[in-house]
């Protein structure tokens, strides 16, 4: 499993790549959709979780140690000095990190806990982590570039991430979490249909994986979605979902706002 996994962050990684390495230093300095952050930002912040990870992995007690200095994870501090490298330079360490990360989680014990900013998570989770990161962040380049990416079936790693984290949407947020169980069906890139939870669960979601994904990485609104829930839980799931970790994000305004 985990072979697959860093085969798919690979991939992804490769697509983002590709609409990133011809840009000229105007094209960097491109505004996204997240407030303040341009194209470098982006690039930079995924550079920057790239290099906190490896140091988890090489150095757990070090990382723990800064971990437990500062409350602020410092990711906009992160993607904000590296922002400030030449396109060249910020370009050559996020794919020296990412290479150096894919070899450290392949050697990592499959069953063994990497320290993190939340719980301790396998090998292949945090592979997945970074899919779903290097995708959501790959969308605020794509929307700035204006291009359409062709979904994959890769999405299948967020949507799962998106579906684990249901718990913990509503704890982040302060929110009782539902004891009640949950049935997602969403159409995959190829028309298959992927499925979590119990088939007679009363609360339920359905719609594209795309949509989902979309949602739970909070890159688009609700309203601009073809995503439906059935049952109160499922509702007001939809209104809070992430499937990163830290605090609850801002989202995105519809876009008829």
């Amino acid at each position: 499993m985990l072979t697959e996994v860093l085969a798919d962050l690979r991939a992804e990684s490769a697509d983002l790549d590709s609409l990133v390495a011809g840009l000229d230093a105007a094209g960097w300095a491109t505004s996204t959709p997240a407030p303040g952050w341009t194209i470098a930002h982006q690039i930079a912040h995924l550079a920057w979780t790239d290099d906190r990870a490896n140091l988890a992995i090489d150095d757990p007690d070090e990382f723990l140690r800064q971990r437990r200095e500062s409350e602020d994870i410092g990711v906009d501090a992160g993607a904000a000095e590296g922002a400030r490298a030449e396109p060249g330079e910020l370009l050559a360490r996020w794919r020296a990190g990412r290479e150096r990360l894919q070899a450290a989680l392949a050697a990592a014990p499959a069953d063994g806990r990497l320290v993190w900013y939340g719980p301790p998570m396998k090998p292949a989770s945090m592979a997945t982590a970074r899919i779903m990161e290097t995708w959501a962040h790959g969308q605020d380049v794509a929307d700035a570039l204006g291009v359409q990416r062709e979904p994959t079936a890769r999405l299948r790693h967020i949507a799962h991430l998106g579906v684990r984290t249901f718990g913990f949407s509503f704890a982040a947020n302060e929110l009782p979490v539902p004891d009640v169980p949950l049935r997602v069906e969403l159409r995959a890139p190829d028309g298959e249909e992927w499925a979590w939870g119990p088939e007679n669960a009363a609360d339920r979601v359905s719609g594209p994986a795309l949509d989902f994904c979309l949602l739970v990485t909070q890159r688009r609104h609700r309203d601009d979605l073809a995503i439906t829930a059935v049952g109160n839980d499922a509702r007001r799931w939809l209104t809070i979902a992430q499937a990163f970790a830290g605090a609850p994000g801002p989202g995105r305004a519809p876009t008829g706002s």
